[in-house]
């Protein structure tokens, strides 16, 4: 059986960038990350502890978020090890991590880096 778990639109605002007005006035970036893994056992036992709490996640996510760095890649692999460290059962995890409003020249809704094994 093939089980997933996303976490979906995550919002957070942050100061990640290049340019030194981004590290100064932040931005808005959000999250997404799908995990595979198998959970058929909390599917039959109902115990949290069966499967990954995604409130955990989520406060995986946010920890490095609040860490400013240079580039989006380096944020969204910091947030991939943390969940991957944390819960060794994931088979396959995806996460996608966007700025909303890049500052380049013309009209981009965000820039997304995507991290997958």
């Amino acid at each position: 059986m093939k089980t997933s778990i996303k976490l979906t639109d995550m919002h957070f605002f942050a100061y990640h960038g290049v340019m030194e007005q981004e590290t100064k006035v932040g931005n808005s970036y959000v999250v997404n990350i799908c995990m595979d893994a198998d959970l058929s056992k909390a599917c039959e036992s109902d115990n949290v502890e069966d499967t990954i709490n995604y409130a955990l996640v989520y406060d995986l996510v946010k920890a490095e978020m609040t860490k400013p760095s240079k580039l989006l890649e380096h944020v969204a692999m910091r947030i991939f090890k943390s969940v991957k460290f944390a819960f060794p059962q994931i088979i396959k995890l995806e996460v996608r991590l966007a700025k909303d409003n890049p500052p380049i020249q013309g009209e981009v809704k965000c820039a997304e880096v995507v991290i997958c094994e």
